[in-house]
C-alpha cells in the first residue's frame, strides 16, 4: 500500500471515529439531568424566556433531530454556542487552545531533552549507580500526579524561594506596560518576533513551573523506553562491528544506536502530545493557566454541553492526526517500516 492510499484510508477511519465520538458525547451530555435553557438565560429566568431559548437552541425538538442539526452545523465548521459564555464554542476554543499548546510543547521539549539522553546514559551504564538513579527518576515521574507536583513546585519555588511566579501566563503589569501582540498565540514566540523582551522574560518565568510539572510523566516514560530499546540495539552485530572499528562512543551511541532505538520513543512522544492535551486540566487549574483544560473544567462544572462536546472533538482530532503524523514519521526515519 502506497503512502497516499494509507493516508486516505486513515482519514476515512477518522470520519468514523468522529461520528462515533460525537454520538457518544451527544447522548451523554443530554441525558445528564439539567436545564440548558436555564443555564443560557441565567439566574431567575421567566417561563417565557425559557420557552424562547428552547425554541432558539432547538431544545424542544426530539433528541435525534437535535443531533441532526448538530451534525449539520458541525459540517459547516460550527461547534455551537456556549451556554455559559454565549459565544461560539469554536471562538472560545481557538482563544484557549494556543495557551495549552504552548504549555504542552514546552513540556514535551523538556521531556525529550531530559528523558532521551538519560535513557541512553542509563543503557550505557547498565546496572551502575547512574542507571539506578535514572530508574528512580523515571518511576517517580510516571507515578507522581502532575497536579501534585505542581502544588509542591508552588510551595517550594514561589512561597519559600520566591524564584518563580505563582500562576497565570504573564503578570498584570505586562499587559498594561508591555502588551503582547498576538501573532501565533504562543506568548514566547510572539514576544520573540516582536522583540518584546520584558514580556518574553515574564512569559518564560510563568511557564517554567507548569511545564516542569506536566513534563514529569513523559520524562519518566521516555527514559524507560529509550533505555530498553537501546539495550536491545546495543546487542546487535553492527554495534559490535562499530566498536571493533574504533568509532567513538558518541558516534556509536548517539548516531547508530539511538537512530534505530528512537522509533518507539517517537511513537510515545506523539501519543503523549495528544494525551497531555487532556491531562493539562488539573495543572492548568492549579496554575490558573488560561488554556483548554481550564475552559473544559469550567464547562463541565456548568454543564455547558456544546463546549464539552467541542473540547472532546478537538482532543479526538488531535489524537487521530498526531498518530497519523507519528506513523508517517516512523516510516521516514526507519525504512524497514511498511505502512499498511
Amino acid at each position: 500500500m502506497g503512502t497516499r492510499d494509507y493516508i486516505i484510508r486513515r482519514l476515512l477511519l477518522t470520519v468514523l471515529v468522529i461520528i462515533g465520538i460525537s454520538v457518544i458525547t451527544f447522548i451523554l451530555t443530554h441525558v445528564v439531568p439539567s436545564d440548558p435553557a436555564a443555564l443560557y438565560v441565567g439566574p431567575h429566568p421567566t417561563k417565557e424566556q425559557l420557552e424562547m431559548v428552547r425554541e432558539k437552541l432547538g431544545l424542544n425538538q426530539p433528541l435525534y433531530i437535535q443531533y441532526f442539526y448538530y451534525v449539520r452545523s458541525l459540517l459547516q465548521g460550527d461547534l455551537g454556542t456556549s451556554l455559559y459564555t454565549h459565544r461560539p464554542v469554536l471562538f472560545d476554543i481557538s482563544r484557549r487552545l494556543s495557551a495549552s499548546l504552548e504549555l504542552i510543547v514546552m513540556s514535551l521539549i523538556i521531556s525529550l531533552i531530559i528523558g532521551v539522553p538519560l535513557g541512553v546514559i542509563s543503557a550505557q551504564k547498565k546496572d551502575r549507580l547512574i542507571d539506578h538513579v535514572s530508574r528512580v527518576i523515571s518511576v517517580a515521574g510516571v507515578s507522581i500526579p502532575a497536579f501534585f507536583l505542581g502544588i509542591l513546585f508552588q510551595l517550594l519555588f514561589f512561597r519559600h524561594l520566591g524564584w518563580f511566579p505563582l500562576n497565570l501566563r504573564v503578570d498584570a503589569y505586562i499587559t498594561i506596560y508591555h502588551p503582547i501582540q498576538e501573532i501565533t498565540g504562543f506568548h514566547l514566540l510572539d514576544t520573540l518576533i516582536t522583540g518584546n523582551w520584558p514580556a518574553f522574560q515574564n512569559s518564560v518565568m510563568h511557564i517554567v513551573l507548569p511545564a516542569l510539572a506536566l513534563a514529569a510523566y513523559p520524562t519518566g516514560l521516555f527514559t524507560r523506553i529509550t533505555r530498553s530499546t537501546m539495550l536491545e540495539v546495543l546487542g546487535e552485530d553492527y554495534i559490535r562491528s562499530a566498536k571493533a572499528s574504533g568509532l567513538s562512543r558518541w558516534t556509536i551511541y548517539y548516531v547508530y544506536a539511538l537512530r534505530n532505538a528512537v522509533s518507539p520513543t517517537l511513537t510515545e512522544a506523539g501519543l503523549c502530545l495528544a494525551y497531555m492535551l487532556s491531562s493539562t486540566f488539573f495543572v492548568e487549574i492549579i496554575f490558573s493557566w488560561p488554556g483548554l483544560g481550564t475552559y473544559a473544567a469550567q464547562s463541565i462544572l456548568a454543564n455547558d454541553y456544546p463546549a464539552i462536546m467541542g473540547v472532546t472533538l478537538v482532543i479526538t482530532l488531535f489524537y487521530v492526526f498526531i498518530n497519523l503524523f507519528v506513523d508517517l514519521l516512523q516510516a521516514i526515519i526507519d525504512p524497514r517500516i511498511v505502512l499498511r
